[in-house]
């Protein structure tokens, strides 16, 4: 695959809605573009925890032990639906449960099924000289689809928490609960 195409490919997957993609526009909404901003660490540690073992174990490690994938989906599955829950519930309060963290954005993102499609389809295997150059602009794309979805957010509360932070917190809520019934749906029907 073409360096053009890695790149195509890598933007088309990160920008798609998604778990890490919902707490960066949750984090933006509620605290502005600067605090969402401090969450891409977590962000890159979590795609490089999931992402570094998978690569150097290859698919043949899950076609050899199918059941590891689907616990790992279900895994997935179980974490989002508790953060869209937690959410909901936070949309309710007035006084709010806080913003979100970097704990929770590492886990989510460690957990995000994205990880698997970088790690077997898109990065080469390791021992390919073309591994380093894909991995570092893989995580070039992460920090600016982490900040785009952070601006949004930040737009769509027009820059201040209140009424329409509860807005996207409720719109992001239902959207993850949605990620986890398709992802238990995923692993009910293998």
């Amino acid at each position: 695959m073409t360096l053009p195409a890695f790149i195509t490919a890598v933007l088309a997957l990160l920008l798609a809605p998604g778990p890490t993609n919902t707490l960066m526009a949750v984090a933006g909404s509620q605290s502005g573009l600067a605090r969402a901003a401090r969450l891409i660490p977590a962000e890159l540690v979590g795609y490089l925890t999931a992402i570094l073992p998978l690569t150097l174990l290859g698919s043949r490690f899950f076609a050899e032990f199918p059941v590891a994938a689907l616990i790992l989906k279900f895994a997935a599955a179980v974490w989002v639906m508790f953060l869209a829950i937690k959410l909901w519930s936070r949309a309710q309060e007035t006084d709010g449960m806080g913003t979100v963290s970097a704990g929770r954005v590492y886990l989510t993102t460690t957990l995000n099924p994205k990880a698997l499609v970088v790690s077997f389809i898109l990065l080469p295997p390791m021992n390919d000289p073309a591994f380093a150059p894909r991995l570092s602009a893989f995580c070039a794309l992460v920090i600016a689809v982490a900040l785009v979805w952070g601006s949004a957010g930040n737009l769509l509360s027009g820059g201040k928490p209140g009424k329409r932070t509860q807005m996207v917190e409720r719109i992001a809520s239902v959207w993850l609960a949605a990620i986890s019934v398709m992802l238990i749906v995923t692993v009910v029907k293998s």
